[in-house]
């Protein structure tokens, strides 16, 4: 029996981990487009991997999408497991556990955005929001929602 048999990943309700891949979608389409307009579309753009997508065919934005799906799936599992991990029940242990998950991920690339690569401030902002939307939001969603697949536990 190999190592790689012996992991044991931590379980997470099939529903928490559906809804927040559609909470990640969703923020971006519903609430930040419409909202920072231009300036969001600005921010989306300077980033070379969108660059990079908006350079290929339809099949190329489709794979994209795609992976970003994958991706906004692979959050919510890991977003869900780290809450139950940690045994957060509360909103305010989650807006913690957000925080630092975008502390440890994406506060780093923002700095070097703005000190090293002279980006804009106002396109570097509306990432910062997404992204803590994305961290802290889909915390406190998956808190409300539930990520246990046994709530007794």
């Amino acid at each position: 029996m190999s190592a790689f048999n012996q992991i044991d990943l931590p379980p997470v309700k099939p529903s928490a981990i559906a809804l927040g891949t559609f909470f990640n979608h969703g923020i971006e389409l519903a609430i930040l487009g419409p909202v920072f307009g231009q300036t969001y579309q600005r921010a989306k753009q300077a980033n070379t991997k969108e660059e990079f997508v908006k350079s290929k065919e339809a099949s190329g934005a489709a794979i994209a999408w795609g992976t970003s799906f994958v991706g906004s799936a692979l959050q919510s599992y890991g977003v869900a497991a780290l809450i139950n991990a940690t045994g957060t029940l509360s909103y305010k242990g989650a807006a913690y556990l957000g925080g630092l998950i975008f502390a440890a991920t994406a506060a780093p690339g923002f700095l070097s955005q703005i000190f090293t690569e002279k980006r804009p401030v106002d396109t570097v902002g509306v990432s910062v929001a997404a992204k803590l939307v994305e961290t802290i939001g889909l915390s406190l969603f998956l808190t409300w929602w539930g990520t246990r697949t046994n709530p007794f536990e």
